[in-house]
């Protein structure tokens, strides 16, 4: 049997494995657990307030007063916040259930001394005695801490049980069947937060078909056109640093990806400026592209997302229920669009919308754009497109975590510029996936929105979307979503 006839005979053999839905699930349990805990922190705030509240006025909760209510509850979330800013949420591949404890608990105590500030500031507000608001105040830090500090004990043990069965594990695929290669997976018998999906090669013909059980499953092209890509978190190039020839054609080649493109340093003569290290287990990393995730930004990001999402579904909600009615009144077929579009890492989502196209003409694909007087559009699709009103229902996405409120539009799978494809394009086009896709975004606000006829503005709308991911920040979302009704209004140029 040939090298490339075992690499498909791996590949194949890994596509049935139990390690797809390992990987699948992987980047869903991480995510899901972490997010889980910071929400179920945050009940316990509001519930250990609301019972304390309940025994102080003898079981008259509404019946509480704000000068009695805001000690506690400013208390609750300066604790919260301080919970927060120790990055409690981050578990090593084997987490010590006592030592988190620990920590929590010391994050507790570092919360008690702003819970008398904050006694001291509310009390003026509430028009109370300063010592009872501070008794308040630090008897709930107290309460809440306790209590989140236990029940941290306990998931640290939940962690460590599941990390053993690959739900946490980091989803990690090597380019290069090297020597190097092999030193990394054998690092990783320490690393139990590191799972290798497989092993690729640019010169497959002379790469052996396994390295420690590890599969070669192709080359470069198989890479890019694999199935299990979008699970994947990192992409390791495990090639000699000194064979910079090589390392230059292979980070220019695999950085159209959006996945974090590393390259293992073995210290020979690798210059790191310009470059943001790392480890992969106790081996040392450059980041060619993309940066170590930001998990406190991603965390307020999602919180943004959930509360402005909903208070906007709310507020938004008579206009919603006229829009679908006067589509329905239009024209024959379903309220709501879905479509198939790129999201996070390049993974597939449904799209929702409101129908603005004639059913028999829709286009699914997006492969002919909307043009002026596109003969496609319906009468109350012209009105729902010009003024973005179809893009509403996309708030539900937001909220299962589909999308962001911020970030690149998502565009069709399949997209087409004139005849070619988008995304074939601009070398860096999936560049602009590597943050979830939002309902507004920087280009938008920048005059790019709606379709993109020409080459051109492809370059355009991918610049400001990478733009927007080099400098993101709660402020800059902020600002854009203030910006986003003005640009629409004043934006009569772009076609929708």
């Amino acid at each position: 049997m040939s090298v490339a006839q075992a690499a498909r005979t791996n590949s194949q053999h890994f596509e049935a494995s139990q390690n797809r839905k390992a990987a699948r699930g992987a980047r869903f349990f991480r995510s899901s657990f972490a997010r889980g805990l910071e929400v179920v922190d945050l009940f316990t705030v509001f519930a250990c307030v609301a019972v304390t509240l309940r025994i102080y006025t003898q079981n008259q909760l509404l019946a509480a007063s704000l000068a009695v209510t805001l000690p506690m509850f400013c208390a609750s979330l300066g604790l919260w916040w301080v919970l927060r800013e120790n990055d409690l949420y981050h578990f090593t591949a084997r987490p010590n259930p006592f030592t988190h404890f620990f920590k929590t608990f010391g994050s507790v105590i570092i919360a008690l001394p702003l819970a008398i500030i904050i006694g001291f500031a509310t009390s003026a507000i509430a028009g109370r005695p300063w010592i009872e608001c501070v008794k308040e105040a630090t008897f709930i830090t107290a309460l809440t801490g306790t209590i989140i500090s236990i029940y941290h004990f306990i998931a640290a043990a939940i962690v460590g049980s599941l990390n053993q069965i690959g739900f946490f594990s980091l989803n990690v695929v090597i380019v290069g069947a090297t020597d190097q290669a092999q030193k990394i997976i054998e690092d990783k018998h320490s690393h139990d937060d590191i799972f290798f999906m497989g092993i690729f090669d640019d010169r497959l013909d002379r790469a052996p078909s396994k390295i420690n059980d590890i599969p070669v499953i192709g080359d470069l092209e198989d890479l890019m056109n694999w199935p299990l890509l979008p699970v994947v978190d990192r992409v390791v190039i495990a090639v000699s640093s000194a064979a910079q020839h090589r390392v230059v054609q292979l980070t220019e080649k695999l950085r159209a990806m959006p996945n974090k493109l590393v390259l293992a340093l073995d210290m020979q003569g690798f210059d790191a400026d310009g470059t943001t290290l790392g480890k992969l287990g106790a081996f040392p990393i450059a980041y060619v592209s993309g940066t170590p995730e930001d998990a406190r930004r991603a965390f307020w990001k999602r919180v943004q997302d959930i509360v402005i999402a909903s208070i906007a579904l709310l507020a938004l909600s008579p206009i919603m229920i006229i829009t679908a009615i006067a589509i329905a009144m239009d024209s024959k077929g379903p309220i709501l669009f879905r479509q198939t579009r790129h999201g996070f890492n390049n993974q597939p989502f449904k799209c929702w919308k409101f129908r603005s196209m004639y059913v028999e003409m829709t286009d699914h694909k997006a492969s002919q754009q909307v043009t002026k007087d596109d003969p496609r559009v319906t009468k109350i699709g012209r009105f729902i497109r010009k003024t973005s009103l179809d893009e509403l229902p996309q708030l539900f996405n937001v909220i299962s975590g589909d999308m962001s409120l911020v970030g690149p539009r998502p565009h069709a799978i399949g997209m087409k510029t004139g005849d070619a494809l988008s995304e074939k394009l601009v070398r860096d086009y999936a560049h602009r996936h590597r943050i979830k896709p939002g309902i507004t975004g920087w280009a938008a606000i920048n005059g790019s929105r709606g379709p993109v006829h020409t080459s051109a503005e492809v370059r355009d709308r991918v610049r400001f979307d990478t733009d927007y991911i080099d400098n993101s920040s709660f402020w800059l979302d902020l600002y854009i979503m203030a910006m986003t009704i003005p640009s629409l209004l004043g934006d009569k140029k772009a076609i929708r």
